[in-house]
C-alpha cells in the first residue's frame, strides 16, 4: 500500500476549490497557438461493431474549451502511442449541458465515460449513465461524487495532507498544528489531516481559523504561534496565504516548525519566493514522465498541454488494458477497474478502490529558494 492512503493534480493551477470542492474554475493553460479543431461532431460515428466505444465529456466551446481539447488531444495520442485498433473514443461537447452529452453519448452505444473535468457536472451525467449501466472515469478531484460507478480520477487532496504528514511524522514531526480558512475547504483540510496525524501517531494540539476576505491569516498565525507547543504545521490554504502565515510562524532559516502545504503549492512560484518557507513540504503526483509527454503532445499539436491532460492520455490506458477481455458490444466489466494491480500511466501506478476514489503514488517535495528537492520519491508499484 502506498504511504498516504486515506480510507480513502490539485493540480497546480486548479486551485482551492476546484480540488475541494469541484467548482467551475478551469486553470489558466499555456497554449502558444490556437488549439487543434474540434473533433467531428458525434452524430458522424461510423456504426461499426469490431470497436469498443467510449465517450470523451469535455467542454470542447465556450471558456473552458482549450482544457477540454487539451484532455481530448491527450486521448488521441493515448490511442496512436499504443497502436489501440479495438477502441473507440468519441468527444461529446459538455458546455451544451452535462446532461444532453451524456444521453448522446448513450444512445450513440457508448459503454465507458470519460470526464468531466467539474464535480457538479457529474450527478447528471451519472444519472444518464447509470441507468445503462455505463460507469464514468471522472476528472474531478472531489471525492463526494465518487460511487461504486463513479470512479474519481483526479489527485484528492486528502491522499496528498496524507502522505506529507506520513513522511513528517517519520522524520520527526510528533505535535501538529493547523492554520485553515473558513469555510468547507478548510473544514475538509482540518478533517483530513486530524485522520491523518492520527493515522501517523501524532498528536494534534491547536487549530486556529481565519476568514479568507481580509488579512486574519496574519492574526490567525500570530495567535498560533503564541500558544507554542508544536513541531510542524500544515498552512491549508493557496500559497499566497500561506506565505503570509509561514512569515509570522517561522523566522528565515530556522529549523522548527516544519511548515506543510497541500497540492495546491504545486507550480506556484510565490511559494518559493519566501525566505519563510524554505523547507516546507509538500507532496504531489511526480512529473518525472510528464516533460517526454509535453514535448510529444506539442509536436502532434503545436501547442503545450495543460497538466491535467495526462488524466485523459491515462484513462485512455485504463480502457486499453481492460479492453484485452471485453467483448465490443457488451457492458463494460466494472469490476476490473477496481484490480488491486492497479494501472501504470504518464502520472504513475494508480488504481480505484471499491468507494470509486482513486489511490496514487505521490511523492514529498521540500521548497527549496529555487524551486523543489524530492526527499520521498512516489513509489513505483503496489506492493499489498
Amino acid at each position: 500500500m502506498f504511504e498516504g492512503r486515506i480510507d480513502r493534480r490539485k493540480l497546480a493551477t486548479l486551485g482551492v476549490v476546484v480540488l475541494l470542492a469541484g467548482c467551475k474554475v478551469i486553470p489558466k493553460g499555456v497554449p502558444e497557438a490556437p488549439p487543434p479543431a474540434p473533433p467531428p461532431p458525434s452524430d458522424a460515428l461510423p456504426a461499426d461493431q469490431a470497436r469498443h466505444r467510449v465517450a470523451l465529456l469535455v467542454p470542447l466551446t465556450g471558456p473552458n474549451a482549450a482544457v477540454g481539447q487539451s484532455i481530448a488531444n491527450a486521448t488521441t495520442m493515448a490511442l496512436l502511442d499504443t497502436n489501440a485498433k479495438n477502441l473507440r473514443i468519441t468527444s461529446y461537447d459538455i458546455a451544451g449541458g452535462p446532461a444532453a452529452a451524456a444521453t448522446k453519448a448513450i444512445q450513440e452505444g457508448n459503454r465507458l465515460i470519460l470526464g468531466p473535468i467539474q464535480a457538479e457536472d457529474v450527478p447528471p451525467i451519472a444519472t444518464i449513465a447509470r441507468a445503462a449501466k455505463v460507469p464514468l472515469v471522472t476528472y474531478t478531484g472531489s471525492t463526494g461524487v465518487a460511487a461504486r460507478d463513479v470512479f474519481v480520477m483526479s489527485t484528492v487532496p486528502e491522499a496528498s495532507l496524507a502522505r506529507t504528514v506520513k513522511y513528517a511524522a517519520s522524520t520527526g514531526s510528533k505535535r501538529f498544528a493547523l492554520l485553515a480558512p473558513k469555510g468547507e475547504y478548510g473544514q475538509r483540510a482540518a478533517a483530513a489531516y486530524a485522520e491523518a496525524v492520527k493515522a501517523a501517531g501524532g498528536t494534534l494540539v491547536q487549530t486556529q481559523t481565519y476568514d479568507r476576505s481580509n488579512t486574519s491569516v496574519i492574526s490567525a498565525a500570530q495567535r498560533l504561534k503564541a500558544k507554542g507547543g508544536f513541531d510542524a504545521v500544515l498552512l491549508a490554504d493557496n500559497a499566497r496565504f500561506a506565505v503570509q502565515a509561514a512569515a509570522q510562524l517561522k523566522a528565515p532559516g530556522a529549523a522548527l516548525p516544519r511548515l506543510l502545504g497541500p497540492e495546491l503549492w504545486n507550480g506556484e512560484a510565490t511559494v518559493y519566493s519566501s525566505p519563510a518557507m524554505r523547507g516546507a513540504l509538500f507532496s504531489a503526483i511526480s512529473d518525472g514522465r510528464f516533460k517526454t509527454f509535453a514535448e510529444s503532445y506539442k509536436t502532434r499539436f503545436g501547442v503545450a498541454p495543460y497538466r491535467l491532460s495526462t488524466m485523459g492520455y491515462d484513462s485512455v490506458l485504463l480502457s486499453i488494458r481492460i479492453a484485452r477481455d471485453w467483448q465490443p458490444g457488451t457492458q463494460f466489466p466494472i469490476a476490473r477497474i477496481t484490480d488491486s494491480g492497479g494501472f501504470l500511466g504518464i502520472d504513475g501506478p494508480f488504481r480505484f478502490g471499491a468507494d470509486g476514489v482513486i489511490d496514487r503514488a505521490l511523492e514529498v517535495r521540500q521548497v527549496q529558494a529555487k524551486g523543489v528537492a524530492i526527499v520521498s520519491p512516489a513509489p513505483d508499484r503496489f506492493t499489498d
